[in-house]
C-alpha cells in the first residue's frame, strides 16, 4: 500500500495532500520538528509526526522510512534525492515531479544558489505560492500515486 510522507514545517499544501489522500485512501505521515505549529485534520488516515528539533531530523525520519510505493511532498531537494534514491516518488509543493532525470541538476542549482547568497548575491527567497501552484500541485499529486499504483499492480 502507498502512502503519502509531507516534509511539513514548510508545506503550503498539507490541506491538498490530505484531499488527495482521501480520494485513493492512502496513509499520510505529516512529519515536523514543531518550529510551527500544524494542528492535526483529525482525520483517520493522517499522522501528525513529531520528530526532535534540529536541522534534518524531520528529513531523517521520512528518508529512513520511505519505500517505493510511496510519494514524498518536499520542497528540500536533497530529501528528494534521498527519496528517490529509494525508489520512491518525490513531488515539490508547487508540483513539481522530482526525478532521476533532474534532480541532479536541481542540487547542483542548489548549491550555485546558497554560494550566490552567501556572498550577498543571492535571491531574498522563493516567490509567493499562487492557486496556480497548489492547482499545479493537485494534478501532480494525482499524477505520482497513480504511478505509483500502477508499479505496484
Amino acid at each position: 500500500m502507498s502512502a503519502i510522507y509531507v516534509d511539513a514545517d514548510a508545506c503550503p499544501v498539507r490541506e491538498e495532500v490530505y484531499r488527495v489522500a482521501g480520494r485513493y485512501d492512502v496513509p499520510v505521515f505529516v512529519v515536523s520538528n514543531g518550529s510551527r505549529p500544524i494542528a492535526p485534520p483529525g482525520l483517520a488516515n493522517v499522522r501528525l509526526i513529531l520528530v526532535a528539533e534540529g536541522a534534518d531530523q524531520a528529513d531523517d525520519w521520512i528518508a529512513e522510512r520511505i519505500a517505493a510505493a510511496d510519494v514524498c511532498v518536499t520542497a528540500d531537494i536533497p530529501l528528494a534525492s534521498r527519496c528517490l534514491a529509494k525508489g520512491a516518488g518525490a513531488l515539490s509543493p508547487a508540483g513539481r515531479p522530482w526525478t532521476r532525470d533532474n534532480i541532479g541538476n536541481a542540487l547542483a542549482g542548489r548549491e550555485v544558489a546558497r554560494h550566490l547568497r552567501e556572498i550577498g548575491l543571492g535571491s531574498k527567497g522563493p516567490p509567493p505560492f499562487t492557486r496556480a501552484d497548489k492547482s499545479r500541485f493537485l494534478g501532480a499529486l494525482d499524477a505520482a500515486l497513480r504511478t505509483v499504483q500502477r508499479r505496484q499492480a
